[in-house]
């Protein structure tokens, strides 16, 4: 009993520290009562969720306000050595060291945390003892639909609580539940199993006691925040094959995702090239500059996809630019795996490559690990919206070039229906089609744009096209080498045409990038940008930089090639921004301000199709399973299921 009571002092202290140290920054410093929360006092239902496992540090106050003030927030006593509760205090925790506390505790659970109505001074005994859950009758009270992003969290929660029992872990952004429940490969509506909760429980407490012992905790994020993140880049199933060695090691060279994923102001979008300062010879000509080798690492072959065809012909551009300058290797995978990825990746470290451009989404991840593995690698993956800290990503802002072409397909439709041809619901893509949407609403307000997606399973778009009646196409923005059928039907054409008509095309002038990247590196620009604050650069450059363009035929009116021109040259100098202004999805209104402009990452995250497409967003569900991959890390939030 001595012994127990030398513990209550030890608690005692450590109660009056958190008193202290939060009343010092204008904090309440005793436990929370859920009974003066007025959002759980306005509950539209309770019921009993029966005995589970209560995470400890989920725990933060009482049900009512009794004996609130016998503890600090940390549930450590506050009251005197000598008192009654001091006594009890003492004897459960001899219970604790002898035998150990048995009896569950009974609470409330209302917006995943805990508030206990029986059992206060257990709780504070297995804190004080660092217990990581304590058994628990809990009863859940359900807060009413708002639409606060905490409130939505919690609900998405709550879908997920009944799919997998699971409560401690947990997000601080909406869409993260599924996102999990897909990383773990299982459908959206999909139940665990005892076997599946084991090995996630197990995987996750490894993480996050080496995450803490790292100072996780300082970040701001919760440690579901960094788990996520953790999984979508190194995998689950390979997560699950890693021995503890293997996996304290992994998880300390992903530090640096945790770290730029805690501090949004570590990420940028550059919009627009960054000026050299250097003197114009030196830009041209870099002085004294080693041989630089350069790896293109692209996921199919160049005569069998026009996306990396393009990137092909950057390639090309590199190596007439900067002949002396830059060694250059092309590698391709042959089969689509992560692991192929990986061994293609790890392939041009070892054959000397310093540069490695990955030229789509595809590959991101496998970008990343190589990155983690290979820090003096500067490695650059063709994607948006990277915030991983390891690599940058570029883009090329598309939806510019699309909003001119929808321009024209509206001047020329004769009966307002117009089709479009998307490829993957990722960040960019939907950006373009409403852009396209837009760019013909401008000139005809009438006009209705269908669209139709090429990575869903078993559809035939032109079929579907046909039967709504379309006109005009935007069809792939570039023409597919290796393929002679079929292979005018690119840009913006006429459908029913057996040679179809084209109008205008967009055009994808990586050689301009890869050539500014280049001369950043030559001359030390990327070497400064390395030493600043920010962590993770994404490239995301448009009509100004010259990277997107468009190519109109002769055959347009004359009137709406000088429409094009004139609309080009205000997008270019930035007069005039597609996303500016009154905009309305198929929903209601997205920006009711007309001198409003979308944020680059609303642009790129855009959820929402504007209200004169006629269409959706598809599903992971509905997607080709080789599509299912690059959504699964660049989708856009609504192919949530």
């Amino acid at each position: 009993m001595l012994m127990s009571l030398e513990e209550y002092g030890k608690a005692l202290k450590l109660g009056k520290k958190e008193v202290a140290a939060r009343s010092a920054r204008g904090l309440y410093p005793y436990l929370e009562v859920l009974d003066d929360i007025p959002e759980a006092a306005n509950s539209i239902m309770e019921y009993p969720l029966g005995l589970v496992q209560i995470p400890t540090d989920q725990i933060v106050g009482t049900k009512t306000e009794g004996r609130s003030k016998a503890f600090a927030a940390n549930f450590m006593p506050v009251l005197s050595e000598y008192s009654e509760f001091a006594r009890k205090w003492a004897n459960l925790c001899e219970s604790h060291l002898t035998e150990g506390i048995r009896d569950p505790i009974k609470a409330y659970e209302f917006m995943n945390k805990f508030y206990v109505l029986e059992g206060n001074k257990r709780v504070s005994v297995l804190k004080y003892f660092d217990a990581v859950s304590i058994p628990g009758t809990v009863t859940r009270i359900v807060p009413p639909r708002t639409e606060e992003k905490e409130n939505k969290i919690y609900y998405e929660f709550m879908d997920f609580y009944n799919l997998s029992s699971v409560n401690y872990i947990y997000f601080s952004e909406e869409g993260r539940f599924a996102k999990l429940q897909r990383l773990l490969g299982k459908q959206p509506d999909e139940m665990w199993t005892d076997e599946d909760r084991q090995t996630f429980s197990s995987l996750y407490s490894s993480f996050s006691s080496g995450y803490r012992a790292m100072g996780g905790d300082k970040l701001g994020i919760t440690v579901g925040d960094a788990f996520l993140d953790f999984i979508e880049i190194q995998g689950y199933d390979e997560l699950d094959k890693m021995t503890t060695s293997e996996f304290k090691e992994t998880l300390a060279k992903s530090w640096k995702v945790f770290d730029t994923l805690a501090d949004s102001d570590a990420v940028e979008i550059q919009m627009t090239p960054k000026e050299n300062k250097k003197p114009l010879l030196q830009r041209l000509i870099p002085l004294s500059s080693p041989e630089l080798k350069i790896a293109f690492v692209h996921e199919t072959d160049p005569q069998k996809s026009g996306w990396t065809y393009a990137h092909d012909l950057g390639r090309m551009h590199l190596e007439q630019v900067f002949p002396d300058q830059v060694k250059i290797r092309e590698y391709h995978m042959e089969e689509q795996s992560e692991k192929a990825a990986e061994a293609m990746i790890n392939r041009a470290v070892q054959d000397g490559s310093t540069l490695i451009f990955t030229t789509s989404p595809v590959l991101a991840h496998a970008s990343i690990k190589a990155a983690m593995e290979y820090p003096d690698v500067k490695i650059l993956n063709c994607s948006l919206l990277a915030s991983h800290g390891y690599i940058r990503t570029y883009s090329a802002r598309m939806y510019e070039a699309k909003f001119l072409i929808g321009a024209i397909a509206g001047a020329m439709a004769e009966n307002n229906r117009i089709g479009y041809m998307a490829d993957y619901p990722i960040y960019g893509t939907v950006a373009n089609v409403n852009a396209f949407a837009l760019g013909a609403k401008m000139v005809n307000p009438r006009a209705k744009i269908y669209v139709e997606w090429t990575a869903k399973k078993n559809v035939d778009i032109y079929e579907h096209f046909r039967e709504q009646g379309v006109s005009y196409v935007s069809g792939r923005d570039i023409i597919i080498p290796g393929k002679s059928q079929g292979s005018r039907h690119f840009g913006l054409f006429k459908l029913d045409e057996v040679s179809p008509h084209n109008l205008a095309m967009p055009i994808w002038h990586w050689g301009k990038f890869y050539e500014k990247m280049i001369r950043q590196i030559l001359s030390g620009t990327w070497k400064n940008e390395e030493n600043s604050r920010v962590k993770t650069v994404n490239y995301w450059w448009g009509m100004s930089s010259g990277m997107v363009d468009v190519i109109c035929s002769q055959n347009l009116p004359l009137g709406t090639s000088r429409l094009v021109e004139l609309l080009k040259n205000t997008i270019s100098s930035g007069e005039f921004n597609p996303f500016s202004g009154v905009l309305y999805s198929q929903d209601g209104p997205i920006q009711e301000d007309g001198d409003d402009v979308l944020t680059p990452e609303k642009i790129i995250t855009m959820d929402w199709l504007a209200e004169n497409v006629i269409g959706e967003i598809p599903k992971i569900a509905d997607l080709q399973e080789k599509a299912r991959a690059v959504v699964l890390q660049q989708g856009v939030e609504s192919t949530e299921e």
